[in-house]
């Protein structure tokens, strides 16, 4: 090997995506596998497994000059003559050796055979693959729960898509799209990196336009008043490509989390809908009282009374004739991401309009209160700390 061989050697290490160092290595796994297997008859397997003579492989990064030695132990009785010399036969090399002493014994590799050479090419590309795999593994595994942004590469005749994500190729199957959205090579798109495994055929990185941490990072990216921490998302509900409701809180009484997300004239909401397919997001105020988050949930709908058994995590709503259908949604699907996001299985009573009234103003009396009391609480700290 010359010069010229090292410089193509780095030229591939470049192309590769991997060091010289890894190249070199694969090298001298190659030529000595390439010798067990020719020179000394071993299969792939039994190699594999470590039998066979013990076989060192010296390169200079620099002149491309190759040194290969076959190590064997000198002992008084032989029992594996690939990996031991007898102390008798050895004395023949080196009068002043000794039990235990190794030897080197120099391999010429120009006088590896033709198919020794095919082998080396193959024992090669092989461990390069690996190398390339296992760098796509490390460098992916660190990034699983991100969200990244590919381009689409090809879709197969079953609906699959696949995205290049910069060095690896990642799976986006018809469960994980959004329904709404057609795919076609060139395209770019963000995913959401739901897992990587690896396998023998390499890693495989599942991606995800459906996953309810997708919307979160849009809003995070979309609304910085998220991204600083002021709101907080504390729950989401998706249905992919339709509609999506999303519970956030402000930890500043001066911000309204609502008004926050949505943006001047939407202009926030939208660019998030307009990522997902035109998916609908709708924005609601979470509450740590139950009943009082179920209500904004089950929102545009204005529901009565709720009757809640936090056991079972069942909610019964009242809620009028005018309103029951708005309150279930089109298909069930406003009571539906209702339950999902709350937690609690949402079951509906019909209710007088008068009932439901009585129930909006008993409502409205209890928000009143604890509005009082919150700032009652906030004066008499005030009062307080100013002693």
């Amino acid at each position: 090997m010359n010069r010229e061989f090292v410089e193509a050697m780095q030229h591939l290490a470049l192309e590769r995506g991997v060091s010289v160092e890894e190249i070199l290595e694969a090298f001298k796994e190659a030529l000595r596998k390439a010798y067990i297997k020719r020179q000394k008859g071993y299969k792939k397997e039994e190699i594999d497994q470590g039998k066979g003579p013990e076989v060192d492989v010296y390169i200079d990064p620099d002149s491309g000059r190759i040194e290969m030695v076959e190590v064997r132990r000198v002992v008084e009785k032989v029992e594996d003559p690939d990996k031991e010399i007898a102390l008798a036969e050895a004395l023949q090399y080196d009068p002043e050796v000794q039990v235990g002493d190794e030897m080197e014994f120099p391999i010429n590799p120009e006088e590896l055979s033709r198919m020794a050479i095919q082998d080396l090419r193959q024992i090669l590309t092989q461990r390069l693959k690996e190398s390339e795999r296992n760098r796509i593994y490390n460098e992916y595994k660190d990034k699983e729960g991100q969200v990244l942004t590919g381009v689409v590469t090809r879709v197969d005749n079953r609906g699959n898509v696949f995205v290049e994500l910069g060095r690896g190729e990642a799976y986006l199957p018809r469960n994980e799209q959004i329904p709404t959205e057609k795919y076609h090579p060139g395209q770019r798109i963000k995913v959401y990196l739901k897992k990587v495994d690896k396998s023998a055929k390499g890693p495989s990185l599942l991606v995800s336009r459906a996953h309810e941490k997708l919307l979160e990072h849009l809003l995070k990216q979309e609304v910085p008043e998220i991204a600083e921490g002021i709101v907080e998302i504390k729950a989401i509900a998706r249905e992919p490509g339709r509609r999506s409701k999303v519970a956030v809180m402000s930890h500043n009484p001066n911000v309204d989390p609502i008004g926050a997300c949505i943006g001047h004239k939407g202009q926030r909401i939208q660019a998030v809908s307009a990522e997902l397919g035109r998916e609908k997001v709708d924005i609601i105020l979470w509450s740590k009282d139950p009943k009082e988050f179920i209500r904004n949930a089950l929102s545009p709908a204005q529901v009565g009374s709720i009757e809640l058994d936090p056991e079972a995590k069942k909610a019964r709503v009242k809620v009028s004739k005018d309103q029951h259908s708005l309150a279930i949604g089109t298909g069930g699907q406003n009571v539906r991401l209702a339950s999902k996001l709350t937690g609690y299985d949402i079951h509906f009573e019909e209710a007088e309009i008068s009932d439901l009234d009585e129930a909006l103003r008993r409502a409205a009396e209890e928000e009143a209160e604890a509005r009082e009391r919150k700032a009652r609480e906030e004066f008499e700290k005030l009062f307080r700390d100013l002693g």
